[in-house]
């Protein structure tokens, strides 16, 4: 727990953590989160999006990205926040793990 709060904290203070609101996608279209990766200039960066709950078509969405990676607010681990460049969190996540955190 110590761990994990002090990697988002290390992401924080560089500015690697994008914040946005909570969304679903109506059927899995990589495509569609392709778009967002790279409307958010995310595209050539090895990112980490973190949902509150898991979202079926949101993971099978991004599986196909070789850069991406998709989980949940609980299965998120010291690795995969490490791991990443940028970190976008779902604002329902960010709840999530701040009671997780605290």
């Amino acid at each position: 727990q110590l761990a994990r709060r002090s990697a988002l904290s290390y992401k924080a203070k560089a500015e690697a953590i994008v914040v946005l609101q909570d969304w679903n996608m109506e059927a899995p279209k990589t495509r569609e989160f392709a778009g967002m990766l790279s409307s958010l200039g995310l595209d050539n960066k090895k990112t980490l999006l973190v949902l509150s709950d898991a979202d079926r078509n949101i993971f099978l969405s991004g599986r196909n990205m070789p850069n991406a990676q998709v989980t949940a607010a609980n299965r998120l681990s010291t690795y995969d926040i490490v791991n990443a460049q940028t970190i976008v969190l779902a604002e329902g996540a960010v709840n999530k793990l701040s009671e997780q955190l605290a």
